[in-house]
């Protein structure tokens, strides 16, 4: 940082240019891969997914909330534990303020971890969040979805993750699933992330990509070594 190049406004304005080319492009480019995003073929669900949430039992159906669309992430939250991941409730930070306006969207939003129910509404309340959080721990709703490994998977050092055989130091993993319901009440699968696929849904790394340090992480015994949940940064 103290050897950067310093240069004159005029300067500046020729390299700004220059960038913004590419910034444009990059634009560009993201919105012809969000439509071949959308125009993926969908699955259609067969199999019945029945949840703990709020309301008592809520099949994956009632998660749409009479919207067509449902947007899902995958929390990891392991059953033993007494607190929600680190990284993902970084992502969690996110949610709040934007859910009503992605309901006048016609879209759903919902979280959902292996942890019991109890578990989930004590952790919300301690992090002050609102959006809606349910349990999937009597179903096979994570495994389904790439987000949960079996003791035997871990055994064999890699699973199936993020559309190839990885390694994963954890039961659990993060992504996004992505669901519609027609007016029969089909419901399909059309759209799943991982790994690196998340960062879309993180507006405080954009603002970090931003700065002149950026996400800072390069150094670190490994990348968000130094996240902590939003209410322990001072301990």
């Amino acid at each position: 940082m103290q050897n950067h190049r310093i240069v004159s406004r005029e300067e500046w304005l020729v390299a700004r240019k220059e960038h913004l080319a590419k910034e444009k492009e990059l634009t560009r480019l993201r919105d012809q891969w969000s439509r071949e995003r959308r125009n993926l073929p969908w699955v259609r669900l067969d199999k019945k997914y029945v949840f703990d949430g709020p309301k008592g039992k809520e099949s994956l159906s009632d998660l749409f909330e009479g919207r067509s669309q449902l947007v899902v992430y995958h929390f990891i939250f392991h059953p033993s534990w007494e607190e929600g991941c680190k990284s993902c409730s970084f992502w969690a930070d996110n949610f709040n303020g934007i859910i009503v306006h992605l309901n006048h969207r016609d879209v759903t939003t919902v979280a959902i971890s292996k942890a019991p129910l109890a578990k989930l509404e004590a952790f919300k309340k301690r992090m002050g969040w609102s959006f809606k959080w349910v349990s999937s721990f009597d179903t096979d709703f994570n495994r389904d979805y790439q987000v949960s490994f079996t003791p035997e998977v871990m055994e064999k050092g890699a699973m199936y993750y993020n559309y190839g055989m990885n390694k994963f130091p954890m039961e659990e993993a993060p992504g996004i699933s992505v669901f519609y319901q027609d007016k029969d009440d089909s419901i399909f699968h059309t759209y799943s992330c991982y790994a690196r696929g998340l960062d879309m849904l993180n507006g405080a790394y954009h603002y970090l990509d931003l700065v002149p340090k950026g996400r800072d992480e390069d150094s670190l015994s490994y990348h968000m070594a130094w996240l902590r949940h939003h209410d322990k940064y001072e301990d």
